[in-house]
């Protein structure tokens, strides 16, 4: 999380916030300011419970690639190998205790390839400037969908497996949102996944769910509940925002 992130508008007061957290049972995560950046999730109904934000982390890069499939680099066409995976965002905002859809806000998504690599970076492991594979955004339709196919990602020392994402809206009345955070897994879906090839060409992944600190930071509140298709595996991820 970086001080340049810019907050969805005014915050709850303290007691608001205590109050709502005593009711819902919900936990936060806090940021370098007074409150934390949060996020509200859940179904289109008046029930939604808060989503911690998570760090962006070094690998973002803005490419303005519009673009549902992410798997194939632009430059030369090649598809990142890997079991398919097909990821909706529902992204609401709540509004007078209900999430409504929010139509026209950007959602990025990133992540590294079956092998562990992240695309158009210089890292001491790999140089893949130039490159564009697994990113792209999507804008959200009217009823607040941004849906993206991908691969099941693979794993790299020091992280359980995940997937980047950030939503950011237009200005609205001078404002603009934007929310980072991170999606994970279920570590017995991902040992069957990274059974498969080529992903077991890679070896046993060194880190899991609660051995990666940051997953340790609330990322039980941002698992993704995969479930298995023909050829791999789909999820839907609702998430809610707050404009005050």
């Amino acid at each position: 999380m970086t001080d340049k992130d810019r907050p969805i508008t005014q915050f709850l007061s303290r007691r608001e916030v205590m109050a709502y957290l005593g009711a819902t049972g919900v936990v936060w995560l806090a940021g370098g300011s007074l409150f934390p950046r949060w996020a509200i999730a859940g179904t289109r109904g008046p029930s939604c419970v808060v989503r911690p934000e998570q760090t962006e982390g070094p690998y973002f890069v803005d490419e303005r690639l519009n673009r549902s499939d992410i798997r194939a680099d632009p430059a030369d066409g090649r598809v990142s190998p890997g079991t398919p995976l097909v990821l909706t965002l529902l992204v609401s905002r709540l509004d007078a205790g209900d999430c409504q859809p929010l139509p026209g806000a950007q959602v990025d998504m990133w992540h590294c390839d079956a092998m562990g690599v992240y695309s158009d970076v210089q890292d001491p492991a790999f140089n893949t400037v130039g490159k564009k594979f697994l990113r792209g955004h999507q804008v959200t339709n009217a009823r607040g969908e941004a849906r993206f196919v991908t691969v099941y990602p693979g794993w790299y020392p020091g992280r359980t497996v995940h997937i980047h994402f950030k939503i950011r809206t237009a200005p609205v009345a001078k404002r603009s949102f934007e929310f980072t955070s991170q999606l994970y897994f279920n570590d017995a879906v991902t040992d069957r996944a990274h059974a498969a090839s080529p992903y077991a060409a890679k070896g046993p992944r060194t880190t899991r769910n609660q051995q990666d600190w940051i997953f340790r930071r609330d990322g039980d509140r941002l698992m993704l509940d995969v479930r298995e298709t023909a050829d791999g595996y789909a999820a839907t991820f609702p998430i809610g925002l707050q404009f005050r």
